[in-house]
């Protein structure tokens, strides 16, 4: 029988984690590869940083979740595809063989300018990086009045720039002085309504915002922008977007204009039928998506679907993306941002709505 191995044990890779007794019934065995013993969920990451949620409260324990059910973990990361050889390749240069493989390696801070230095820099991913970064915030404000910028002008800048405030407040001076800087407008990308929306509740919360400022260079204790302003800080959060990692474009494979793995429509690269993918590393072929947790969690079960169909032969099941998904904002001190079609409200209960599904998501895959 085959051989299956997870690369990464993301949002995806869930369904297929929870699986892992089925394969392992019908003859199969199952490696799963990722670079530590827990995966965070990027959904209760802000609200990590913003103290809501305890870290073990946004974490699945992946390596005892696989372990559990017979299947083999490897604590590592991935390097490289051998493609025609099937086999994967790891930092250490352990090499894993595989006879169907699915990547959900996630993806990285797109950072453009010079490379950002300092311990008290922390691009967004990882999402165990918030975590590091509270810790941070809440023992220097209990020092002084404490400094933070954010770098970007998406959904995760907000989040974050709201929570790290919240986050500050937990310090005795009384709080943090937060500034974001975007190269665009705020949230540009969604409803122009809900990117009015977030920033005021953030300039209500006395966050300054630098819309149409883009940043030339950041280092621990600054951030320059290309107007050659400089601006001192104790904390920069990197915010500025994701792309796929490197490691498909590195490996020969065929990939999409950002990078991504690409894949059709049944999540599955269209040269190596048994290589699939879903979540942020991926490019879809039929059309664009935006790299959102919703489509890392629809994706997950279509996965499962087709590697099995793979394995033990079967239909394999395309992916329909939603034409529209639900967003919702947290931005701290418990307010959220709603927003679905035409419907947006903001306010405590569209936090209570996100905390509500997020904890759901939880307890559907956690142990």
């Amino acid at each position: 029988m085959g051989r299956l191995v997870l690369a990464g044990t993301g949002h995806a890779h869930l369904p297929a984690i929870a699986a892992i007794g089925k394969i392992i019934g019908d003859g199969h065995s199952v490696v799963a590869i990722n670079s530590g013993d827990m995966h965070y969920y990027s959904g209760m990451g802000p609200g990590m940083l913003g103290g809501v949620y305890r870290p073990e409260e946004t974490r699945f324990p992946v390596r005892r979740m696989i372990e559990r059910r017979g299947a083999t973990f490897v604590k590592g990361r991935v390097a490289s595809i051998d493609a025609p050889g099937r086999c994967v390749v790891l930092e250490s240069g352990e090499r894993i063989s595989y006879d169907v493989l699915s990547c959900n390696l996630g993806s990285e801070v797109s950072w453009s300018v010079p490379a950002a230095s300092g311990k008290d820099v922390f691009p967004v991913k990882p999402i165990d990086n918030l975590y590091t970064a509270r810790e941070r915030i809440v023992s220097m404000a209990c020092e002084g009045r404490l400094r933070v910028g954010v770098c970007g002008g998406g959904p995760a800048a907000v989040e974050v720039a709201g929570n790290a405030h919240a986050a500050g407040k937990k310090g005795k001076s009384g709080g943090c002085r937060v500034q974001v800087f975007s190269a665009g407008s705020v949230l540009g990308g969604m409803p122009g309504r809900v990117g009015r929306m977030a920033e005021a509740r953030l300039v209500k919360e006395g966050i300054e915002m630098f819309s149409g400022h883009p940043v030339s260079s950041v280092e621990s204790g600054a951030v320059q922008l290309e107007s050659g302003a400089v601006y001192p800080h104790d904390i920069v959060f990197l915010a500025t977007g994701v792309r796929p990692p490197a490691i498909f474009s590195a490996s020969g494979l065929e990939t999409g204009p950002d990078g991504g793995l690409l894949v059709n429509r049944f999540l599955q690269t269209p040269a190596f039928p048994e290589i699939f993918g879903g979540g942020d590393c991926i490019s879809f072929a039929p059309r664009p998506l935006a790299r959102v947790g919703v489509h890392a969690v629809r994706q997950g079960p279509v996965l499962l679907n087709n590697l099995l169909a793979r394995l033990n032969g079967g239909s394999p099941y395309p992916f329909e993306p939603q034409a529209g998904y639900l967003v919702i904002l947290n931005l701290g001190g418990g307010y959220g941002i709603f927003s679905r079609g035409a419907i947006r409200f903001g306010g405590r209960s569209a936090f209570w709505i996100k905390d509500f599904i997020d904890k759901r998501f939880m307890l559907k895959y956690r142990e």
